[in-house]
């Protein structure tokens, strides 16, 4: 496969490309490095791709429609899997027009692109905030998800409905992926994993919202990666079966479209997580009991069964595990003596 990964120094991106490479599969990677965290934790991803063969380098904005363009011209790629989004659900309450630039534009310019030149597959990230307001668990993709409640949940809602009109109008294979919680070694410093790690080792207290009282599927990045991978070489086909009258909107009859959770099949209770971080750190911490915040989704639970049937995979990492290698990542990278 000739893959064009677009958020190549990204957490999830990252992990991705270096599975693709491995087994002999080339890479187009694009990202415009931008400054929403660390540049250097983003250039150091990338420093374990661009030594490999088969990787090409590309620093480029998505939203930029022209460069997109030339850039599949080019390269010509078979697959696409578009990882590159403003993240961050908090964020989004106050930066919204980065995300509608990036989530909604960008994700436009990648669908124009496949329109003209056509590939195989086009694989996109959503999210688990598309549930919002859902309270019935685990979340299936069956079920309708019609009412997010942030910003950043309304513009992968949206890169869905967007998928599906492009599928249908121009036959390009389209498969969204709700991940649910994604955590591991050189992940994001917003995420809740990073910022705890980082406070306690610091001495200083971590912000816990809500009270504590919140639930996770917190899936590995590993898991995330082997199932985009799994998923890569087979494209979607109109559902045969599909009920106008009684609509599945994780499938369509009139589109090779689908919508899959990638998630560990597992809610975990926040506190535990954090019991299980301090175990590996060897250090208790010191917590701020907080209200919940704004757009915050308190629970999320993944039925990835679908995923299963249709690949044989099922993520299945322990937070113990995952924490742990996540622990030994960060010791090593930042040099911290524990």
């Amino acid at each position: 496969m000739k893959v064009f990964v677009t958020g190549s120094a990204g957490f999830i991106g990252s992990n991705l490309s270096g599975k693709l490479l491995a087994d002999g599969h080339q890479v187009i990677g694009v990202d415009n490095l931008n400054d929403y965290y660390d540049i250097n934790l983003k250039k150091a991803r990338l420093a374990r791709l661009t030594s490999q063969n088969g990787f090409v380098d590309v620093r480029a904005d998505i939203a930029d429609h022209d460069k997109i363009m030339a850039l599949f011209a080019e390269h010509k790629p078979t697959h696409i899997v578009n990882l590159a989004a403003q993240a961050g659900v908090r964020h989004s309450l106050k930066d919204p027009w980065s995300y509608s630039r990036s989530n909604i534009d960008g994700f436009l310019s990648i669908l124009e692109a496949s329109r003209a030149h056509r590939v195989e597959h086009l694989v996109f990230a959503s999210s688990s905030s598309v549930y919002g307001a859902n309270k019935h668990m685990p979340f299936v993709e069956q079920e309708s998800a019609e009412h997010p409640v942030s910003f950043y949940a309304v513009t992968k809602k949206a890169n869905e409905m967007m998928a599906h009109n492009y599928a249908h109008l121009f036959d390009i294979p389209c498969t969204g992926l709700r991940f649910f919680t994604v955590y591991g070694p050189w992940g994001r410093p917003d995420m809740a994993l990073f910022l705890f790690t980082r406070s306690i080792l610091e001495g200083r207290p971590i912000d816990v919202f809500n009270y504590g009282k919140m639930q996770r599927d917190f899936t590995y990045v590993d898991d995330i990666s082997v199932g985009i991978y799994a998923l890569l070489k087979k494209p979607p086909t109109a559902n045969e079966e599909w009920d106008a009258n009684n609509p599945d909107p994780s499938t369509s009859g009139v589109a090779p479209y689908r919508i899959l959770n990638i998630g560990n099949n597992k809610a975990e209770q926040l506190m535990r997580y954090i019991e299980v971080l301090e175990e590996k750190l060897g250090r208790k911490a010191e917590k701020n009991m907080l209200p919940s915040q704004e757009g915050e989704v308190l629970a999320t639970w993944a039925d990835a069964s679908n995923l299963t049937r249709l690949t044989g995979y099922k993520p299945d990492t322990p937070i113990g595990v995952g924490i742990s290698r996540f622990v030994d990542w960060y010791v090593e990278y930042y040099g911290v003596k524990l």
